[in-house]
């Protein structure tokens, strides 16, 4: 049940993207938490069935939307669906996808399709809802990246280039945006407890979990509060951040 004394985002819209699970889902149940309508998006019909039936069960307010950010058309004709409604105040880009292998094997079309989603999603979906939000209280953007664009990690170049691309992209935005109120940050998940990871070799997961000074794995609530706070109040002074959440993994 949404507490009166948290509610502070009450009477605002949020769009999460990638909202059918993991950190997605939990961010959509945060924000709704928060007393925002959440408009949860994902690729296909009933794919975010899930995530409004935790909504609705602690008596949050909440929509599904089908999009594929990948896809110029598909987002607009999501934006003009979504505008209908009324404007986001907040726009959360967490869609994404991976297509993980060693680089001298990487296609061009595996390359393609993680930038196609991480990176090129999120400046399509940004450019359709800003202007919009521009006229709300309070607009707030939080883009979804990865430590793994600061660090770099084997085997993904793909999706280390797009989550370095996309901290660009939110730096660019928090300084074009700003003096119109808007402010603009990245949260960069370390390893998180999520179906993503879940399904990778214990021997990975091991020396993964050796470099977490906490001693253990994210869950996607420890993003979601972030997020949460990032879209209240007590965020409106922070922007252009690439926020990181990993345990101490990148000290």
């Amino acid at each position: 049940m949404t507490d009166a004394n948290t509610a502070e985002l009450t009477g605002r819209r949020a769009i999460v993207t990638g909202a059918s699970r993991g950190i997605g889902q939990a961010i959509a149940l945060r924000l709704a938490t928060l007393g925002a309508h959440v408009i949860c998006a994902s690729t296909k019909a009933g794919g975010c069935d899930a995530t409004l039936d935790r909504i609705r069960g602690t008596r949050g307010s909440a929509q599904a939307a089908v999009v594929d950010v990948a896809d110029e058309a598909s987002v607009n004709a999501f934006a003009e669906a979504t505008l209908a409604g009324g404007a986001p105040n907040i726009l959360v880009n967490n869609a994404g996808v991976t297509r993980d292998g060693s680089f001298l094997r990487m296609s061009a079309k595996d390359f393609d399709a993680v930038l196609a989603t991480n990176l090129r999603g999120a400046f399509l979906t940004c450019r359709a809802f800003v202007r919009a939000m521009l006229k709300t209280a309070a607009p707030r953007i939080v883009n979804v990246g990865s430590v793994v664009g600061l660090t770099g990690n084997a085997g993904q170049a793909n999706y280390a280039a797009s989550k370095a691309a996309l901290h660009g992209l939110t730096m660019s935005l928090a300084k074009e945006f700003g003096s119109r109120g808007v402010t603009v940050n990245t949260v960069a998940p370390g390893f998180i407890e999520t179906d993503m990871t879940a399904s990778l070799p214990d021997a990975v997961r091991q020396a993964a979990l050796a470099t977490i000074p906490l001693g253990r794995f994210g869950v996607p609530d420890d993003i979601a509060q972030l997020v949460g706070f990032l879209c209240g109040d007590a965020g409106a002074y922070i922007t252009g951040q690439v926020l990181v959440v990993d345990g101490g993994m990148t000290l």
